[in-house]
């Protein structure tokens, strides 16, 4: 049997009890994205077991490796660097070999940048996208484009590196305007950081440079204000 299982984002003491009894009790073999930020969480946790790395540049004999200990009865776990395997992460193609080949799996779910996030931003979740991490230059603006002319959600979230993040902000000022905006810097880990304001706001402050991992939230709708100059 396969386990998509889903480990922490950053805070290691997020991982589930049930994370825990499947890696110790059930697993035999473990594949993650990179073998040495597994390393660092089993370790903490005293789970000894044989970890291998499977990304999207493994190779089909890496993939037919999975698939042979699969159908020799054997457990195999996919844990990815952090969050939840297939959400921006590898581990769709691990699902399609079960379902290609009759074979049994399952999830155990744990934490979640852009669901964490989102909870953490004040904006009302029941109608988001979430965008995976943000394309480039040329596609991003048009990616802006359709958001602004077309209907698509209310909310949207996603990832962006620190390299990035401000001339993607400035896009977005600049095709959809002053729109609310919430950006979570380190999520659970030590130095986290959050922003919550308008994009012009989001620009000043971090017009001198971020570091770490991030993940934005934004309304795709300008910004009123009140006589008292409060966001509504």
């Amino acid at each position: 049997m396969l386990y998509l299982i889903g480990t922490p984002i950053g805070n290691l003491e997020d991982i589930t009890l049930r994370a825990l009894r499947i890696l110790r009790e059930e697993i035999d073999y473990i594949f993650a994205e990179d073998t040495r930020r597994a390393l660092k969480l089993l370790n903490f946790f005293d789970i000894k077991k044989p970890v291998d790395s499977f990304n999207e540049h493994s190779s089909i004999k890496k993939k037919n490796k999975i698939l042979e200990l699969l159908k020799d009865n054997k457990n195999v776990a996919y844990i990815s660097d952090a969050g939840m395997p297939v959400i921006s992460d590898p581990g769709t193609e691990l699902v399609n070999i079960c379902l290609e080949n009759n074979i049994p799996w399952d999830v155990i779910p744990g934490p979640s940048a852009p669901i964490t996030a989102l909870s953490a931003s004040g904006f009302y979740g029941n109608r988001f996208l979430f965008l995976g991490f943000m394309p480039r230059d040329k596609k991003r603006r048009r990616l802006l484009r359709m958001i602004k002319e077309e209907n698509l959600a209310e909310v949207f979230v996603f990832f962006e590196s620190p390299e990035r993040l401000l001339k993607t902000l400035k896009d977005i000022f600049e095709i959809i305007g002053d729109v609310e905006i919430f950006i979570a810097r380190e999520l659970t880990k030590i130095y986290q950081e959050y922003f919550k304001g308008a994009i012009s706001e989001a620009i000043e402050h971090f017009s001198s440079g971020v570091k770490g991992e991030i993940t934005v939230v934004f309304k795709n709708k300008l910004l009123t204000k009140n006589n008292n100059g409060c966001i509504l």
